[in-house]
Parts: structure tokens; sequence; C-alpha cells
């Protein structure tokens, strides 16, 4: 185990896990064309495990939405402010709109993956709900 003090950058697009250990994971997670708000298309939740962002640079907004009784989505925006700690449940679906020059961290288990998450393609009206949430 090195005894020195490590540091990670990254600032290409999308996102990258620059620490992971058994426990948890942090990530940097960059704009990229899918997270654009021209781009949004889907939802995402993580079944077993809670997901954290912090913002540090640009804008995000966090979509977020629940299922109604009747079938359909409850789509909701959330505007995070830098350097405030965002919690996403587990099972809430989720995903983030960004400008170019945003700056996520990222933490969460080191278990989360695709076998314990899914995503939900949206249609064309929950699209068009979530890009007006979005831009408010």
């Amino acid at each position: 185990m090195s005894m020195e003090i490590q540091n990670w950058e990254y600032g290409a697009e999308g996102l990258k896990r620059v620490y992971e250990n058994s426990k948890w994971m942090v990530g940097i997670k960059n704009w990229k064309p899918a997270n654009d708000i021209a781009n949004i298309d889907c939802l995402e939740r993580h079944n077993e495990t809670d997901e954290l962002f912090i913002l540090l640079a640009g804008s995000c907004v966090l979509l977020s939405a629940v299922e109604k009784a009747g079938g359909g989505l409850e789509i909701s925006a959330t505007r995070m402010e830098p350097r405030k700690v965002y919690n996403i449940p587990r099972t809430l679906w989720h995903n983030t709109v960004t400008t170019k020059d945003v700056k996520l961290i990222l933490v969460e288990d080191s278990s989360t993956g695709s076998a314990n998450s899914e995503v939900l393609q949206l249609d064309a009206e929950q699209i068009a709900a979530a890009k007006k949430l979005a831009a408010r």
C-alpha cells in the first residue's frame, strides 16, 4: 500500500472512475453529448445503492422521476448548486443534464453497475417534458 498522498483529475468527455476500493468509488463526470439537453432521451436507476453528486463547475440539472400509480412517470428537475452534496436514493429514476463546462464529482458504492441498474428509454412526450423542466 502506498503511503503517499494521491490525486487525480480528468478532462475528457463523460465519466471516469478515478478512485475505487472494495466499498466505494469516486468519479469525475464531465459533459458528454448524451447529457446535453438536446440529446436527453433516457433515465437510469440503481436498484441497490444510492449515488451522490457534487457540482464543482458549470451547470447541471438533475432529472428525477417516480412511477405513477396509473402508469407513466412524474418527472421533476433539480438545478444543482455548487459545493452542495446531492443524494440520488436507490431505485429513483434519474439523469444529469449538463452544460459543456460542467465538472461533477460522483460517489457511489463500488458494486454499482449494469448488473444492478436499469435504463428507461423515454417516449417523445416524456423527452419534451424533461427538456422543458431542464431548461427552466
